[in-house]
């Protein structure tokens, strides 16, 4: 979301208001980088990791909301819908270390249902985009990214149904639902970032191995990360396992 297509002839009112959620777009995507990055390196379960977690996590909704939120001033359907498959990512991931093993309940439900729709938005919109002469999905984004992320999004909608129809996740499964999804959301922000919006960068680093390193490292952490718990079986921390509530209210051992 590099600009709002404001007319000069609205009221000053709305122009401000624009710029507003320019500026809150971009530095909560900022942020939420950041403290992604931050959250992979600190050791999991500690309180830094918890610190940074919670910091992506607020970061992170704020971006993606308001991506999808401005499609009226937008004329990227594309970049809408990814702002609502990132919300769904965060949400659902943060969600898997806050809900008690084993359990499911009516956000889960409600989570599958929203990435269906979203799921068939992307699909369509790829289908669109492919009929175009230059395949092209509102003139800016090439349609095979609707195919993509379509599917992504429906996969995603499998591993939930399946969550629910088993009643929870547990163990090394849970521990990998949470980090696949938050990697995602991670890469969907620098990839934004480091490939989309290279002029915020000096010239002589744009398209540069480094900024191409940095936007696809989210997926190296998702791939070691999904090796790692399905070979070591790991499960999520004491620290991470249980819902962030106040001290007082916490299970007595």
């Amino acid at each position: 979301m590099s600009h709002l297509q404001i007319s000069p002839d609205a009221p000053l009112l709305v122009r401000d208001a624009a710029t507003a959620l320019l500026a809150l777009h971009i530095s909560a995507g900022a942020t939420g980088i950041v403290s992604g990055f931050a959250a992979v390196a600190f050791r999991k379960g500690g309180r830094s990791h918890q610190l940074a977690g919670t910091v992506f996590f607020v970061s992170m909704l704020t971006m993606s909301a308001i991506g999808a939120g401005v499609s009226p001033m937008l004329s990227d359907r594309i970049s809408s819908a990814m702002g609502m498959l990132t919300f769904y990512m965060v949400a659902t991931g943060w969600m898997t270390v806050q809900r008690r093993t084993g359990r499911v309940g009516r956000f889960e439900v409600g989570a599958l249902a929203a990435v269906l729709g979203v799921g068939a938005y992307l699909l369509v919109l790829g289908r669109i985009g492919q009929a175009t002469p230059r395949g092209l999905v509102d003139g800016t984004q090439p349609y095979m990214l609707g195919y993509v992320f379509g599917g992504l999004a429906l996969l995603a909608a499998s591993l939930d149904l399946r969550v629910i129809r088993r009643g929870g996740v547990t163990g090394a499964a849970r521990l990998a639902r949470h980090l696949w999804r938050m990697c995602f959301a991670l890469f969907v922000a620098s990839g934004s970032l480091f490939l989309g919006q290279p002029q915020v960068f000096p010239a002589p680093l744009r398209n540069s191995p480094l900024l191409i390193g940095l936007a696809v490292a989210p997926l190296a952490f998702l791939i070691f990360w999904m090796i790692r718990v399905r070979l070591k079986r790991l499960s999520l921390p004491r620290e991470l396992s249980l819902p962030l509530q106040p001290a007082s209210l916490q299970p007595a051992e």
